[in-house]
């Protein structure tokens, strides 16, 4: 608490405040985000709509689209159930107990903790990555953060030592202190708890916090046709229970395995699968993997300039859309990514 005070010069936008929709709403965005990513899309949610009635009305294409970029999306879909459920449930007002703030949509203990405290002085302890490493350093605990035991004991030592009469500031303190100074690569000889910290004192910084659980991520590869003609692209809507659903893409072919795309084997594809024998020019571009939680995704953008409209295309759920109209749907990052590098939205 004294280093909060005296040397924490860690600055966001949303700390010190007590507004409980613009805590809630930064918590939402730095669920998997980092905070210099997700900075900008808090400013931008603000501007929108500055209060959880405003978020509550707007349209979800507009909403998905300014989140646009950030990924997770399922997060994104249960921001707006929740400020829906606030806005008619609660009278507008956000729920000011515990227990009503953690049967929200997409609110887990972490996020009920962190608006009860900063915003209503209530004595619920945090638990981050932050916070576990802070605690799993200082006390030596070797009992594994991702294992069932382990969650249940940092839960009850993050309480123990919460300051139940400052538990905002405290909860702020030891989330900042775990980000600047006790970070994976920690800075030790500036650390004001370091005479008494376990793990500095053993030289043992580096073997915690322990994790027992390796996450094996599925492979998957995504190869994007981009179909022009006539200054129009096709695009389709994602349906289904998968990652990025609702969200917009272009023609996807995906495969158990790397296709390895050459000329050849693309004009192959494009005769077999879609009919198209004819076109004007033909581009491929190999994408940057992009890597969530449990899946690396492997992409390829392939242009394909075409004479005509493939017929086999009608009977599909797709529009032909210019460049306004591309603009303002909501694109998975990796598309995100290849469109501004690509300039295929202006």
């Amino acid at each position: 608490m004294a280093w909060h005070k005296d040397e924490n010069t860690r600055a966001m936008p949303w700390k010190g405040v007590k507004d409980p929709y613009k805590v809630w709403l930064s918590e939402i965005i730095l669920q998997q985000t980092r905070v210099d990513q997700g900075w900008s899309y808090y400013e931008k949610f603000i501007q929108h709509y500055p209060t959880i009635n405003h978020l509550a009305k707007a349209d979800d294409e507009d909403v998905f689209k300014i989140w646009e970029g950030l990924g997770y999306y399922t997060r994104c879909k249960n921001l707006m159930q929740t400020a829906r459920n606030i806005s008619h449930n609660y009278h507008g007002i956000f729920p000011s107990d515990y227990d009503s703030i953690l049967n929200l949509k997409g609110v887990g203990a972490y996020t009920a903790s962190a608006i009860a405290s900063f915003c209503f002085n209530l004595p619920y302890a945090v638990l981050d990555g932050n916070v576990q490493r802070v605690l799993s350093r200082f006390f030596g605990v070797s009992i594994p953060v991702d294992s069932n035991e382990g969650k249940k004991y940092f839960i009850k030592l993050a309480q123990l030592c919460l300051d139940k009469k400052q538990p905002g500031d405290y909860n702020q303190s030891i989330m900042d202190f775990g980000a600047t100074v006790c970070k994976p690569i920690p800075l030790c000889s500036h650390c004001p708890l370091n005479k008494h910290c376990t793990a500095y004192i053993s030289n043992k910084a580096a073997f915690y916090p322990v994790k027992e659980k390796a996450i094996i991520k599925r492979e998957r590869w995504f190869s994007y046709f981009i179909f022009t003609f006539n200054k129009k692209i096709y695009v389709q809507q994602r349906r289904g229970k998968d990652i990025w659903q609702h969200l917009y893409e272009f023609y996807l072919e995906e495969t158990s395995s790397d296709p390895a795309w050459n000329e050849k084997k693309i004009k192959q594809w494009l005769q077999q699968k879609i009919n198209i024998s004819e076109y004007k020019k033909l581009s491929l571009t190999i994408a940057q993997k992009q890597v969530l939680t449990h899946r690396i995704i492997h992409g390829y953008f392939i242009k394909v300039d075409l004479k005509k409209k493939p017929l086999s295309l009608n009977n599909t759920s797709g529009a032909w859309l210019g460049p306004i109209e591309i603009k303002t749907k909501a694109f998975p990052r990796l598309i995100h990514q290849f469109l501004s590098a690509a300039n295929l939205k202006h």
